[in-house]
C-alpha cells in the first residue's frame, strides 16, 4: 500500500469499541466474522489517523491481511 493511499475508516456493528481501517471504500477485505461493518471516514494520505495509530503500521497490517483492526478503550463514563 502506497503512503499516497486513503484510508477507509469502519465500525463493527457488533461490537461498539471494534474499528477497522481497509484500503478499498467497501471495507470488503474486513473480517466476516464482525460484520457488518459501517462506513464511518477516510483518512487522506496528508491526515494523521485517529487516536495516534501510526499510519506505517496501518499500512503494512492492510498489505498483510487486508485489513487493520483496533479497539477504542471505553471511557470511565461509558
Amino acid at each position: 500500500m502506497s503512503i499516497e493511499a486513503n484510508l477507509f475508516v469502519f465500525q463493527s456493528d457488533k461490537s461498539a469499541t471494534l474499528f477497522g481501517f481497509a484500503g478499498q471504500p467497501g471495507g470488503d477485505s474486513l473480517p466476516k466474522k464482525f460484520a457488518p461493518w459501517t462506513g464511518i471516514g477516510v483518512v487522506r494520505p496528508d491526515q494523521v489517523p485517529p487516536n495516534g495509530l501510526p499510519r506505517e503500521a496501518i499500512e503494512a497490517g492492510i498489505a498483510e491481511n487486508g485489513y487493520q483492526l483496533w479497539r477504542k478503550k471505553k471511557s470511565a463514563t461509558s
